[in-house]
């Protein structure tokens, strides 16, 4: 058998590849959930400088142990794609052609219009002259890939800060 000869402290690569780190090394780690369906896999995102740089699959979850369907792998693309759609298409009531508009006017659209909703149906009181102070306008359904702290934050949101009494989702994980 041919083996070769060990020659001590050298090593197979160049200086220059041993002085390079990780591109990960320094990001702020953050644990999430897959977007995509109700499966809950565990990611970990990589940010630095208030940058996406790494969305991969968590090995400390028990539910996907690290691994990611093609989806949920593709996470990263989806929020870096430069094709990625930025702006909104608006077609003004009785309009017949759209506008695009840009994103930050369609939350504050969404915003306003919430508000304006709310303070059209709240309620001070029900029928029996009970204390109600609640909205039976407006209504919400959590989504299946919601955690448990997003759905609290979703309830605290639509039912106590805004009156909202018809709160519902559908958490599995």
């Amino acid at each position: 058998m041919f083996r070769l000869p060990m020659v001590s402290g050298l090593q197979p690569y160049s200086p220059d590849t041993a002085a390079k780190t990780s591109r990960l090394r320094g990001a702020t780690v953050t644990a999430s959930v897959c977007p995509y369906c109700a499966v809950g896999c565990g990611q970990l995102i990589y940010t630095k400088a208030g940058t996406l740089i790494n969305i991969e699959g968590d090995p400390r979850s028990p539910i996907n142990e690290g691994t990611l369907c093609p989806k949920g792998a593709n996470t990263y693309q989806l929020s870096t794609n430069p094709h990625r759609v930025t702006h909104v298409l608006y077609r003004a009531p009785y309009a017949t052609a759209w506008e695009t508009k840009p994103l930050d006017w369609a939350m504050d659209q969404i915003a306003r219009r919430v508000k304006d909703a709310r303070d059209r149906g709240f309620v001070t009181h029900d029928a029996k002259g009970q204390p109600l102070n609640g909205v039976k306008n407006i209504g919400t359904l959590g989504g299946a890939t919601l955690d448990i702290e997003e759905n609290y934050l979703i309830k605290k949101l639509f039912s106590v800060g805004l009156g909202v009494l018809s709160v519902e989702n559908q958490a599995r994980i």
